[in-house]
């Protein structure tokens, strides 16, 4: 793989805070899924994110999901790896995925708000979907 092939490859499995907070508002046919465990989902959460943790994704916990549109799956940051297993698993299920750079972590450092428990104030996703 050369350098353009490597980063057209991260480009189309990666996103970023203000690319999904732009894809949100925009109201594009995306679902973001909290791949941590429901505890975790319901302490803090992205706005408009279902919970699905990375180790109950299967046919049966996703039958209701729609394969046409893009999932984007986070956990909490640089240090979890939920939102990769999250990923792969609903790859492997045949969902179009992406992984959400920086996870919860990020999103609260660009200034974004947070629904749940310990939710934050923040840039508010009005969701134009």
């Amino acid at each position: 793989m050369n350098q353009l092939e490597f980063y057209h490859a991260k480009l189309e499995f990666e996103t970023d805070s203000w690319d999904l907070s732009e894809a949100l508002n925009n109201g594009e046919d995306i679902v973001v899924i909290d791949a941590r465990s429901p505890e975790a989902y319901a302490l803090e959460h992205i706005p408009t994110a279902i919970n699905i943790p990375h180790r109950s994704m299967c046919e049966t916990t996703t039958d209701n999901l729609n394969k046409s549109k893009l999932y984007v799956t986070y956990c909490d940051g640089i240090g979890c790896n939920a939102s990769t297993k999250g990923a792969l698993n609903m790859a492997k299920l045949g969902f179009n995925v992406k992984e959400l750079l920086g996870g919860l972590d990020w999103w609260k450092r660009d200034g974004y708000e947070t629904k749940g428990k310990q939710g934050v104030q923040g840039k508010e996703i009005k969701c134009g979907c």
